[in-house]
Formats: structure tokens, C-alpha cells, sequence
């Protein structure tokens, strides 16, 4: 993996020709390797002292509760990692919605891959496929609404771009990647450098120095803020925890000034307050909660079938 200030190319999204939503096949080695070191360590005591090395069983992985399907990708690679030659065959698409006792896979080939193999496919499963659940409940809540769900930095280290492609699945739009492809003035910024008083110099340095491709977004507490940063020349402006009535009353004040800048509401949403958001004439909602706090779904792999020894 690159460390900070390096070749950032494996933490991006990665989008190869014919498949428009994989990641790159080196990232995602690469965390699946250290995922199963983790867990094997020097070896699987358990299946090495039990279970034959010529085994061959054949397994199915389930869904035990409703839910959309993400993360196949890195469930393929954790047994084919473990024996190359194992089968694994999947019935749905990352994106599917799976009903209770639904079939998602059949995993085919030496069974101690599978056992070895199976914790770490499985929690890949339940954590991606929990994000694509919950982002798709939020989505669905703000249907017909000209706005969009995105997520935020708040990530599980190290599964930041995994978990940003659940997103993805789930429906939503992911915000920017890190600090390196995205300028977010936030409040801390603002503290740094002396106050919300300072909105405007923070604003026009971070374009005068910013390349043209890249957006200057700021965070706001109040529509006077909003109204300094609009006139200061903010691509995008965030109302950071703000009531519905204030947010709306911004949101208008920004669209006098001009219809240009991207207006993100971000802060104690929640699918029960998502649409009334929504009603405010926001263009994006940013929710943490469907990375930091999304629940796993239930999933397991069941052996179904066993072989004799070859």
C-alpha cells in the first residue's frame, strides 16, 4: 500500500475497461492478504488437526434477514486467495436486493480452504452488504427529491474505498476519497486561522491557489456565513447541523446570490428527518452514519455437501 505522499492511484476507484465498478485488483489483494494473515496467523490449528487436506465439500452462503448484496468482489478473492482453484459461484449481482434464506453463492472445492476462508468472506459480506442496506433505505426515503446521498470520510480505516463502492451499490454518491482530492474549508480550518470572521480570505485563498479542476467547499453554521462564503466564490457550501426552517431559509438566500454553488446539508441526519432535508432544496445530504454506523446484515455459509477423499 502507498504511504502517505506516495502513489495515491491504488486508493482511488478504479474503473478498468468492461467493468465500470471494480476496484483495482492489487488494492484489493492487498487488504484481503493482511485480512488473512490476521486470522490465520501460522495456520488454522483447528481445520490442519480435523479435516483432511484432500477433502472437497461444497458450501452456500445465505442471507438470514433482507438486505442489498455488496462485496462479492473481496468475498471471491478471500477463497480464491486460500486455493486458486476453488469455485465460487455467485446467483445475485452486488446490488440485488436478497430476500430471508436466499441463495447468494455456492463455494465448491477443498474444505479446508472453505473453513479457513469462511470468517473473513462472510464479515466482508455482512459489513458491505450492511452499508448497500442502510444507503438504500436513506435513498429510498428521498425518492422523486432532486438530491443526492452521499457518504463521508467517516470510514473504517484501511476499507475506505470497499466501503465507498457499498455506497455506490447501495445507490448513494460518494463525497470526495481523502484530504488530497477535495478542499473542504471546515470549522476547525476556520479556528486555525482565527474565527469564522476569516470565511472570506479562507475562501478566496483556497481558489487563487487550487488548480481549476478541483472545488473549493466550505463549512457553515448560519446563512450569513453561507451568504459570505457564496460571495466569496465557494463551489460547494455545507449547512452543518443545521434546523430544517434556518436551512431552508439559507438554501434561498444562496440561490439569490447565484445558482452555481452546490448547497450539502451534512449533521444529525437520520432516515426520519432525511426527507424533510431533502424538502429544503438541497442538492446533496451527507450521512457518516452509512459507513461509521451502519449495522452487518446476518449472512452465513452452510456445508451442504461433502466428497470423498481424493
Amino acid at each position: 500500500m502507498p504511504g502517505i505522499g506516495g502513489d495515491t492511484l491504488n486508493w482511488r476507484l478504479r474503473r478498468p475497461k468492461g467493468h465500470p465498478e471494480s476496484m483495482s485488483e492489487l488494492y484489493l489483494t492487498e487488504l484481503v492478504r493482511k485480512a488473512l494473515a490476521e486470522d490465520i496467523g501460522t495456520g488454522d490449528v483447528t481445520t490442519e488437526l480435523i479435516v483432511s487436506p484432500t477433502r472437497r465439500s461444497t458450501a452456500q452462503i445465505l442471507a438470514r434477514e433482507r438486505l442489498v448484496l455488496a462485496g462479492t468482489e473481496a468475498a471471491r478473492l478471500v477463497f480464491t486467495q486460500l486455493d486458486r482453484d476453488i469455485g465460487f459461484e455467485l446467483n445475485k449481482i452486488d446490488g440485488s436486493t436478497i430476500a430471508p434464506d436466499e441463495e447468494i453463492a455456492v463455494v465448491s472445492g477443498r474444505a479446508a480452504a472453505i473453513l479457513s476462508a469462511e470468517r473473513v468472506a462472510v464479515s466482508y459480506l455482512q459489513r458491505m452488504s450492511g452499508i448497500a442496506t442502510l444507503t438504500r433505505r436513506f435513498v429510498e426515503k428521498v425518492e422523486g427529491l432532486p438530491v443526492l446521498i452521499a457518504d463521508t470520510r467517516k470510514t473504517t480505516p484501511g476499507l475506505r474505498v470497499m466501503e465507498k463502492k457499498a455506497v455506490r451499490t447501495g445507490g448513494g454518491v460518494n463525497h470526495r476519497v481523502g484530504l488530497y482530492d477535495g478542499i473542504l474549508i471546515k470549522e476547525n480550518h476556520l479556528a486555525a486561522l482565527g474565527g469564522n470572521e476569516v470565511i472570506k480570505r479562507a475562501v478566496e485563498r483556497a481558489r487563487k491557489e487550487a488548480h481549476h479542476l478541483i472545488k473549493v467547499g466550505i463549512e457553515v453554521s448560519s446563512a450569513e456565513d453561507a451568504e459570505i462564503a457564496a460571495r466569496a466564490g465557494a463551489d460547494v457550501i455545507m449547512l452543518d447541523n443545521m434546523g430544517v426552517r434556518d436551512m431552508k431559509d439559507t438554501v434561498r438566500r444562496i440561490r439569490e446570490i447565484g445558482d452555481r454553488v452546490t448547497i450539502e446539508a451534512s449533521g444529525s441526519v437520520c432516515l426520519d428527518n432525511v426527507r424533510e432535508i431533502a424538502e429544503t432544496g438541497v442538492d446533496i445530504i451527507s450521512v457518516g452514519k452509512l459507513t461509521h454506523s451502519a449495522p452487518a446484515v446476518d449472512i452465513s455459509l452452510e456445508i451442504v455437501e461433502n466428497a470423498s477423499s481424493a
